[in-house]
């Protein structure tokens, strides 16, 4: 916990620069919650970046370690942090002590984006709003539980629980995915020689047209179909759990204390999904206005310039990664620019001759509308599945790279637009991790617990798989397996607490 968060209060010149940009914000349509600012020095901004935002976490080495690369990389001249926007209600950001009046302007105008941007994309409607309320709870209960049951202990399975954080359904709170089923009649409610029979209901007719419409073949198929079924939901869990974290919480033999411990992390797992799931559309949000409040609002001809050293800095790029900064906020002025000259729908896309798409424009002006509209409905993955153009893809340059084990080095693949749509949404699509469910928690009616890999092409890491399965046993306390592929091969993964096994299995 960070002993003395010493803030100050903005400056006045920096609070009537905060007021007027901040009109300016709302003139321009955003609409965010009230923003709180606070001036603080690089140490205090690398602790509270090193607790994910937070000026208050509980205890674990992880902090430490972070802080110290933060603290390190800044003293060396490799980075610097220059804001700190906390989804909450208020807002929370933190302005960074030293910095030069544009830099703390800009920063301003980038932060009422972000605002704007947590209070209505639709990803960010079910998180809490008073989450610095609930990390301090946190932080209160894991030290109670260092003081009873010692700080190594609560460490460690604290430890175990981190690296099984993401192993969450992202798409739970929007979505239902085993739609509630109408109570069934219990066995003993049947008559008695219903029980154990799994009877085919047969269709009216006549004694001698009774094989044409009820032929046995049918009859038998659709028995057995309805056996699988039966057998299905006496399985434990009756559907696939995609929240692992969820599952282990409610059936796994824990301690009450283990239990909140891990019901913990899993809440502030969810907390900070949307983020992950919205970077590029956040970031390219809060980049968009904070170019054009600075650019047409704020600065004068004496900023230009020091403006544009600062943005230019933000938006660059680097080999071998994607600034989510830079393609959100060209991807959002693409969206304006054809929506404002009417460059969509079927005649748009019906058009063969390319210098007519090039040069089309119906003045619709309907480009300012629209992204207001985007930024509210989408997440990244329908954000560029839905945007993403092969102008768009030519204009920026994007290309996808391999490496080539003869030259060894990294080389262009392609740059056809459809493989490089197709690896931006693959990378982007469950935050590029692989897709983990429960699917039989009595696996071979001994009560191990078997996960299934949703093999999409790639192979999970043989020592990632390891390490993960060794911390699942020992929640599930009993012996875990992992059914995925090698290849076109499916595998069976097995930890039984000593060692690790696999074989071939059969993979749906």
């Amino acid at each position: 916990m960070i002993q003395y968060l010493h803030v100050r209060p903005l400056p006045p010149e920096l609070w009537e620069w905060k007021v007027k940009i901040e009109k300016i914000a709302r003139d321009c349509g955003l609409d965010f919650f009230e923003t709180i600012f606070e001036v603080i020095d690089y140490d205090k901004m690398n602790e509270i970046a090193a607790y994910g935002g937070f000026p208050t976490r509980y205890p674990h080495w992880r902090f430490g370690m972070e802080y110290e690369q933060l603290s390190k990389s800044y003293s060396y001249g490799l980075s610097k942090i220059y804001e700190l926007v906390i989804n909450t209600d208020p807002c929370t950001a933190y302005l960074l002590e030293g910095n030069e009046m544009i830099d703390q302007k800009l920063v301003m105008a980038h932060v009422y984006g972000h605002c704007d941007f947590f209070k209505n994309n639709y990803y960010f409607s079910g998180t809490n709003r008073k989450m610095i309320d609930v990390m301090a709870n946190h932080a209160t209960r894991v030290r109670n539980y260092m003081d009873l049951h010692g700080p190594n202990q609560v460490e460690e399975f604290i430890d175990v629980c981190l690296s099984l954080e993401n192993m969450i359904d992202r798409m739970r709170p929007y979505i239902r995915r085993t739609p509630a089923e109408p109570q069934k009649k219990r066995k003993e409610d049947l008559p008695d020689e219903l029980v154990g029979e799994v009877v085919v209901p047969r269709l009216k007719a006549k004694e001698y047209m009774e094989d044409f419409v009820n032929p046995e073949a049918y009859l038998d198929s659709q028995k057995k179909k309805a056996t699988e079924e039966a057998a299905r939901q006496t399985r434990f869990p009756a559907h696939p759990e995609r929240d692992v974290l969820w599952f282990l919480m409610e059936h796994a033999p824990l301690q009450k204390w283990q239990r909140n411990l891990l019901g913990m992390i899993r809440e502030e797992a969810y907390y900070f999904a949307p983020q992950g799931m919205t970077k590029i559309m956040n970031e390219g949000w809060a980049s968009y206005w904070h170019a054009h409040i600075m650019t047409r609002k704020v600065c004068d001809d004496s900023e230009i310039i020091d403006f544009a050293d600062r943005h230019s800095g933000t938006m660059a790029t680097s080999k071998g990664r994607l600034n989510p900064y830079k393609l959100g906020i060209e991807l959002f002025r693409h969206i304006e620019d054809r929506w404002n000259k009417g460059q969509f729908g079927k005649e748009y896309d019906d058009c063969d001759d390319m210098a007519e798409r090039a040069h089309w424009d119906r003045r619709l002006g309907l480009g300012r509308q629209k992204i207001f509209e985007v930024r509210r409905l989408y997440n990244d993955v329908t954000f560029l599945d839905e945007f993403l153009t092969p102008e768009f893809c030519q204009e920026q340059k994007l290309f996808t790279f391999q490496h080539n084990r003869k030259a060894d080095e990294w080389q262009i693949a392609t740059r056809e637009f459809k493989e490089v749509k197709k690896k931006l949404l693959f990378q982007l699509t469950n935050m590029g991790q692989p897709v983990i469910e429960v699917e039989d928690a009595n696996f071979e009616n001994r009560g191990e617990l078997l996960l299934r890999h949703l093999h999409e092409g790639i192979d999970l890491h043989d020592e990632y798989a390891r390490e993960t399965m060794s911390n699942l046993f020992k929640i599930w306390k009993r012996p875990v397996h992992v059914a995925t592929r090698k290849g076109t091969k499916g595998m069976l993964l097995t930890h039984d607490g000593q060692k690790h096994t696999e074989r071939a299995f059969e993979v749906a």
